[in-house]
């Protein structure tokens, strides 16, 4: 059943019954009715690809994900609520989620390919340089681009994110209430948006409460658990050591508190930690670990979200940032009372 053997049995044309079904105004309520009636009855179903084409429009998102598995892959803390966020509020907007290729990087136009050929309605970003050639080449079509915990520049882009700034500055104040002066960082790589904004957030309430940035109360780390516990022993080796750490991530946050126990110092009594993140093990060790949620499947719904309104916006939207609130979740390895 086709949609000419349909137009035959309506007694119209192929042209009316495509309008009728797609409930354009020119058809009368009745034919319509008549129409998408008679198409339930014969079972039929439009062509995915002669609609894609009609419309400009295929449905599909593609989720653009740097696994690194060049390097042997790595996993990511929760690729799984965003995804559960991101499809559910796909298919209550009637799309789709295909999951695309890392492309090599001498092919420079190799994202802008991949999204005229599945005739990609947006694409999603995590994980990905987006200053490659072929992210920045991709950057500049029409194309809707979200880029989640990344910051994208271009037309018909867009970043969503937790409130880092506001987050780090909150795990700053809750050390401060429970008397904590010497308060160190061990912060993510600094080429990337969350774990700059969040260094951004604890030197910032550093000022508000005037404690004055000591040297060697800032270590980078690269959100691996390897850098929390080396970052933890460098600040633990200084003259005069931290009282309370906040850590830019729940892994390194784990290993830096494995770390204090290793070098004979108690948790909180010695060292109080705070991480980020809210990971499944952050309320299985112990000391339960002190962090900032965040809400990883409203990443998702918020993406999808965002990439609508960028399809209705005009091809020179100027690029923003949405950001999303975060919690504060107390247990026991701050000193403070557990929520």
């Amino acid at each position: 059943m086709d949609i000419d053997e349909l137009a035959r049995r309506s007694g119209v044309s192929a042209a009316t019954v495509s309008r009728a079904l797609n409930g354009r105004p020119e058809v009368s309520a009745a034919t319509r009715a008549r129409i998408v009636a008679l198409a339930a009855e014969l079972g039929y179903r439009p062509n995915a690809s002669a609609r894609t084409l009609a419309s400009r429009r295929s449905g599909l998102i593609g989720l653009l994900w740097d696994t690194g598995y060049r390097s042997g892959g790595r996993q990511h803390p929760f690729l799984q609520e965003v995804l559960i966020g991101l499809k559910a509020a796909l298919s209550d907007r009637g799309q789709g989620l295909i999951l695309l290729p890392i492309v090599p990087p001498d092919d420079e136009d190799g994202y802008v390919r991949l999204a005229r050929q599945y005739t990609l309605d947006g694409i999603v970003m995590m994980g990905v340089d987006q200053h490659t050639p072929q992210v920045r080449a991709l950057l500049a079509t029409p194309v809707p681009c979200v880029g989640l915990d990344l910051a994208l520049d271009g037309p018909r882009t867009a970043s969503v994110g937790s409130d880092n700034r506001t987050a780090a500055a909150d795990a700053v104040a809750h050390l401060h209430a429970l008397g904590h002066r010497r308060i160190a960082t061990i912060t993510g790589p600094l080429d990337l948006w969350p774990a700059a904004e969040r260094l951004a957030g604890f030197r910032a309430e550093l000022a508000r409460r005037r404690l004055r940035r000591r040297p060697g109360y800032e270590v980078t780390g690269d959100f691996f658990a390897a850098s929390g516990a080396a970052g933890m022993r460098r600040l633990l080796d200084l003259p005069t050591p931290p009282t309370a750490v906040f850590v830019a991530g729940d892994a390194m946050a784990i290993a830096a508190m494995r770390a204090a126990a290793d070098a004979g110092r108690t948790l909180p009594g010695d060292v109080a930690v705070v991480g980020f993140d809210d990971i499944d093990a952050a309320a299985m060790v112990r000391p339960g670990l002190t962090t900032i949620a965040q809400d990883y499947r409203r990443f998702g719904t918020t993406a999808a979200a965002v990439l609508a309104e960028l399809a209705a916006a005009p091809a020179t939207e100027p690029s923003r940032s949405v950001l999303l609130p975060t919690r504060l979740v107390v247990r026991e390895s701050s000193g403070g009372t557990a929520t």
